[in-house]
């Protein structure tokens, strides 16, 4: 794949004019020209040309919003002094797996004042004696090289940019605001849902009282009606004892009356 199909593609529909970020890693230069790559792309900030046949950065395009290069693993042996000029603002540089033999060649990086990251690795560079202190000397306002400050500290993150003039505490600022807005929306959401789980077990808890009290009023009316059924049961005898009582009483008046008639005759 050419770099000139692969910008096309890096690019989709934005204009070259609003792409901040290329990674064109493994596209065949011509030349020692990345096709394609032009100063049209004025917001550039991030470009990876890993791996495309690179022996020299002169053909660069100048890209002076540009902060990190990519340029690992290509066949750059000098002409970094163009870099100042095409990339004044450059803060991370990576020239790791190239031809680089002396500190000479990367004297002319002191021109940029604002790199802060510069990776070396796999060159022969660094198989100098003293390689590590003599870098940071010559370049002074170094912060990492090949991942470790002076102090061998490893950098916190390769691929984070290190910000020249330190946070902006008004942006940490910012920061907390927004967590704790985040936090305040996550709790009274929480708090819904608890006022809802409250309210349905107490609207629960209402039905199934209401349902007891119907079966207590269901109870209680059935045993009315039992103690009414008896009580009616109880004036049905009585008044049956009565009526037998009342016939036993005219039979023994009749049979009193048959026997004195009969004495009478």
């Amino acid at each position: 794949l050419t770099s000139k199909k692969k910008i096309v593609l890096e690019r989709f529909e934005t204009p070259s004019q609003h792409v901040k970020e290329l990674v064109l890693d493994n596209c065949r230069s011509n030349e020692g020209k990345i096709e394609g790559l032009t100063d049209e792309f004025e917001e550039l900030e991030f470009l990876s040309t890993i791996n495309v046949g690179l022996t020299s950065v002169g053909n660069l395009p100048k890209l002076t919003k540009l902060k990190k290069l990519e340029l690992s693993d290509n066949r750059i042996s000098g002409g970094l002094d163009v870099l100042a000029e095409k990339c004044p603002n450059l803060t991370h540089l990576n020239l790791s797996g190239n031809k680089i033999k002396d500190l000479s060649t990367i004297e002319p990086l002191k021109k940029l004042d604002n790199l802060r990251s510069l990776d070396l690795f796999n060159c022969e560079v660094t198989n100098l004696s003293d390689y590590r202190d003599s870098l940071f000397k010559l370049l002074p306002l170094l912060t990492y090289l090949d991942g470790y400050d002076r102090k061998d500290k490893e950098a916190p993150d390769s691929d984070t940019e290190i910000c020249v003039e330190g946070p902006d505490d008004d942006d940490e600022e910012d920061e907390d605001d927004e967590d704790e807005e985040d936090e305040e929306e996550v709790a009274a959401v929480e708090g819904e849902e608890d006022d809802e789980d409250e309210d349905e077990e107490e609207e629960e808890e209402e039905e199934d009282g209401e349902e007891e009290e119907e079966d207590i009023s269901g109870e209680e009316e059935e045993d009315e009606e039992d103690f009414n059924d008896g009580e009616i049961d109880e004036e049905e005898d009585e008044e049956e004892l009565d009526a037998r009582g009342q016939k036993r009483k005219r039979e023994a008046e009749e049979e009193e009356e048959e026997e004195a008639g009969e004495e009478d005759d």
